[in-house]
């Protein structure tokens, strides 16, 4: 049962439906849980990993992804009951796994602005990741957590070439104006990182593409940086290689032999991604992120770098 449901300009449709939970467990991740204000995701990114959950609940995968998002429109609520429980030990909390929490829909609900702010009411440590500039508004609610626990922002930003980009990620900010937005929280205080993710094999790998992007992250008051690899399980395969066929042809059949049998590249074809980062990092302060811990209560709560998922970083 749906609450209501409305379409912007662009031709997104949005359901509004509640949630029976606002944390999710997580296992086998540097954080305990994530939380997800947002179903669905308008950016409708190529590339998106999330395609392949969907296809396995047997939604739609294809270009049909995006067009319509959940807004659960009482999380806020329910995040603030299940923070009061006296069982939650207050672990770290990830906000943005499996959408963007700063999406167009967060200018209208402020369900992400709403759970910062219960989150950092109950000293509960976040880390958050996004590729929406919309994040700047809400300064002051990160700023006010940061004091009481560790919070941590990541800006994905893959690449900043224009082409890669439009083509890549059909509704998100551009890069630059991501930056800004980076700058702009860099400036407040806060700990901010750049997550070059997915880097696209033979698009978005090459050196001096991968160190613009740091450079310009260090520039924009990043502390650290991470990077991970395209994956291709079923629902995103699809998708990216038809674009891939539309976009580059000449890429296609080098994409189906490396990704042949397989949804991740092999270590061996991804070390030298992941020394092209080492290098580009070399000579800066930045440096990888580190998991956070949950809080003590009779300690100052020191700032803490992301713990987005790692399994293919540095």
């Amino acid at each position: 049962m749906f609450y209501a449901a409305w379409t912007m300009g662009s031709g997104v449709s949005y359901r509004e439906e509640p949630c029976r939970s606002a944390l999710n467990r997580v296992r086998g991740m540097p954080f305990g849980w994530s939380l997800n204000p947002y179903m669905g995701c308008a950016h409708r990114c190529t590339f998106c990993y999330v395609r392949a959950f969907e296809r396995r609940a047997d939604r739609p995968s294809d270009d049909r992804y995006g067009t319509s998002v959940r807004v659960k429109v009482n999380i806020v609520e329910r995040l603030r009951a299940e923070l009061a429980r006296r069982s939650w030990r207050r672990e770290a909390v990830a906000i943005g796994a499996a959408t963007d929490p700063y999406q167009p829909a967060e200018g209208r609900y402020r369900l992400t602005r709403g759970c910062v702010e219960a989150l950092g009411a109950a000293s509960t440590p976040v880390d958050l990741i996004t590729r929406g500039p919309l994040i700047v508004r809400d300064v002051d609610v990160l700023v006010a957590a940061s004091l009481r626990a560790a919070v941590a922002v990541t800006f994905s930003i893959p690449t900043l070439d224009p082409d890669v980009w439009r083509t890549t990620e059909i509704a998100t900010a551009p890069p630059r104006q991501r930056l800004r937005a980076m700058e702009r929280l860099a400036v407040a205080g806060l700990r901010v990182g750049v997550g070059l993710a997915p880097i696209l094999p033979g698009l978005s790998d090459d050196p001096a593409g991968m160190a613009s992007v740091i450079r310009a992250a260090q520039g924009a008051g990043a502390s650290y940086a991470w990077c991970n690899v395209l994956n291709l399980r079923p629902g995103t395969r699809e998708h990216f290689l038809e674009h891939l066929a539309r976009d580059w042809p000449d890429q296609v059949a080098r994409y189906e032999t490396m990704y042949r049998g397989r949804a991740y590249l092999p270590d061996a074809a991804q070390i030298p991604i992941r020394r092209r980062l080492r290098d580009a990092l070399a000579g800066t302060p930045l440096d990888r992120p580190r998991p956070m811990r949950t809080p003590r209560t009779d300690v100052a709560l020191p700032m803490a770098p992301s713990i987005e998922q790692l399994r293919l970083a540095l």
